[in-house]
């Protein structure tokens, strides 16, 4: 049996299956949530920075299904996507096996590349998915910035209903990237760079995404840069158009937005370099 091994390095989760259970436990007793969604999105960042925004995102999804698909980014337009090709992924809850069935179909559809790389959009999602869901299966796939990912999701329902799969599509993007780390700052530093990221920028993404126009979206990540994985958000909109059968795409209820500049509050300045993090459902 072949297995995705762990490739994040120790702080971007914890390490041991007390350590997620305790985080989690926590958040799940401070944030109830009705457990009715059909597919969400979450952010991607270490869990100190975004674990509890993306908590929120896991725990408004249905529980009993056969797979949880997660769909990644950080791939251009012009990229093929990438799916994992392993039997089962190392989490520190214990391994989490992949549904080969659907993979199969799923990889030959959209024409997948194997996905070799190291990359947080997916596995820093691992160990709330088999925290939430313990009997589930997996699939992993990262799908490009491109108008072609809508259709991807599409494609995914499509193979779920011929197979006869229950599941949740989780999509992961972080929002603005903001500061001298990331070479963007169009409104200097401190507070008003904060406010800016906050009540436009991200502001402008998250209405965008509610509004569930695929280009749009694809539009204000790129002239915006207000998101890292646009792609994902746009594989989880074509999923939930198919399943729900409606003309347009729902609305998305967004369940919970922060950056990276409140984690230390205490510090008193804004940081040099901060993220915008969203989570978002769909019911």
């Amino acid at each position: 049996m072949s297995l995705r091994k762990i490739c994040l390095p120790s702080g971007w989760y914890p390490q041991t299956a007390d350590a997620v259970a305790r985080f989690l436990v926590k958040i799940s007793g401070e944030s109830p949530s009705e457990e009715s969604a059909l597919a969400a999105v979450a952010p991607h960042a270490g869990w100190c920075y975004s674990g509890v925004i993306a908590a929120k995102a896991l725990l408004s999804l249905k529980k009993d299904v056969d797979t949880v698909v997660v769909i990644g980014g950080h791939l251009p337009g012009d990229m093929r996507p990438l799916m994992a090709e392993e039997d089962a992924v190392e989490t520190p809850l214990g391994e989490m096996p992949m549904d080969k069935e659907f993979r199969i179909s799923l990889g030959y559809s959209l024409d997948c590349l194997p996905d070799r790389y190291a990359d947080n959009s997916v596995e820093v999602q691992l160990p709330m998915v088999r925290y939430f869901f313990p009997e589930a299966k997996l699939l992993w796939l990262r799908l490009p910035a491109d108008t072609y990912s809508f259709e991807a999701g599409k494609e995914i329902a499509r193979i779920a209903e011929k197979l006869g799969r229950r599941l949740v599509v989780l999509g992961s993007t972080d929002l603005t990237h903001y500061g001298e780390n990331y070479g963007y700052s169009p409104r200097g530093r401190g507070e008003k760079a904060l406010a800016w990221v906050r009540d436009i920028n991200d502001a402008g993404f998250i209405a965008t995404v509610k509004a569930g126009n695929p280009q749009a979206i694809l539009d204000r990540a790129e002239e915006d840069r207000s998101a890292c994985s646009a792609g994902a958000v746009l594989g989880v909109l074509g999923f939930v158009q198919s399943v729900t059968r409606e003309s347009g795409v729902p609305a998305a209820e967004l369940l919970a937005y922060g950056t990276s500049a409140g984690v230390n509050p205490g510090e008193g300045e804004v940081p040099d370099s901060f993220v915008g993090y969203g989570a978002f459902c769909w019911r």
